[in-house]
């Protein structure tokens, strides 16, 4: 079970705190941080200047939104940042809400899966020095050729349905999951494993995105429950919600109550079902579980606050508990 880290870019912080996540992760001694794209940072400026306030951390970028960044867009961002840290990169690809895409974007969200595995190719083509060759349906790069060095960066797939699934499969040399139980994880790594039989090539490792806090206080245990709240009546998450015994909170959300009585309403037990959640006793035997699910890496995402700024006491912590699984 390897392990790295993964940028909470948490909204009630204060946004340079992900600097300070940053050089917490690298202390740990986790080889990777996730530096992803959501309200706040560019993700390639946040990138460069991580670059220069750390040493020798990797840096992978993503999920970058596939109908919102073209691949030529994404291929010199990441070169742009390895060019001028030094660092070993790699990015992620996948499609976010309607919220992101149509709503802060005004991009159209049309055949996601398509965009995916278009995008999947041309970033690949040019991550890898080639002249990009792809005039998709979606997207697509025709004639462009990095100018600088190719960084030759492993391509992640972020992936839930049973069709970014297949994608993962067809062009990824990782796929990653987000906010799943041990369970689900599991699902999702048979879904793999049968969608690479089915087309022939080997399923890659799979990574899951997981919310943690050791011994969190009251603050850090808020901003995880918010974390859920979203998810609890979207399509598949409100069925492993369900199948975790939280069907009450799930029916209890599709009828659209105000974010604040449906925050109220999200036990510390929710969390705790889709994370690494409590005493060193309780991780350890949380990352057992995902390591039994098959996963081949937890990206841990810590929660931070007043008592644990940064997350450096929860990633420091986790580091320690899942020591037995880190290969």
């Amino acid at each position: 079970m390897r392990l790295s880290v993964s940028l909470g870019l948490w909204q009630d912080r204060p946004p340079e705190e992900a600097l300070d996540t940053a050089r917490a992760a690298e202390a740990a001694g986790y080889p990777e941080l996730w530096i992803g794209e959501m309200a706040t940072w560019d993700a390639f400026a946040l990138g460069t200047a991580i670059g220069a306030a750390t040493s020798r951390i990797s840096l992978t970028f993503g999920p970058l939104a596939v109908t919102v960044r073209d691949p030529a867009t994404i291929a010199v961002g990441v070169a742009s940042v390895a060019a001028l840290t030094g660092r070993t990169t790699g990015v992620a690809l996948g499609t976010p809400s309607d919220v992101v895409v149509r709503g802060w974007h005004g991009r159209s969200r049309d055949r996601p899966a398509t965009a995916l595995a278009e995008s999947a190719v041309a970033v690949r083509q040019l991550l890898a020095g080639e002249k990009s060759a792809v005039d998709g349906r979606v997207v697509g790069s025709r004639g462009y050729r990095l100018r600088l060095a190719a960084p030759r960066s492993p391509l992640t797939i972020a992936a839930f349905g049973p069709r970014a699934i297949e994608v993962a499969a067809r062009y990824a040399d990782r796929m990653v999951v987000n906010l799943v139980s041990p369970a689900a994880a599991a699902t999702l790594v048979r879904g793999l494993r049968a969608a690479a039989e089915r087309i022939g090539t080997t399923p890659p490792p799979v990574a899951a995105w997981v919310a943690a806090a050791a011994d969190p206080g009251p603050a850090e245990l808020e901003q995880l429950r918010r974390g859920v709240v979203g998810y609890l009546a979207a399509p598949g998450y409100a069925d492993m919600f369900r199948a975790e015994g939280f069907g009450d909170l799930v029916d209890f959300a599709r009828t659209r109550p105000h974010p604040r009585e449906l925050l109220a309403a999200v036990p510390a037990e929710a969390v705790a079902a889709v994370g690494l959640f409590g005493t060193s006793a309780e991780i350890v035997a949380k990352v057992g579980e995902y390591a039994a699910a098959g996963l081949d890496e937890l990206a841990i995402v810590p929660a931070t606050g007043d008592d644990d700024p940064g997350g450096g006491k929860t990633l420091a912590a986790c580091r320690s508990a899942a020591g037995p699984f880190d290969a």
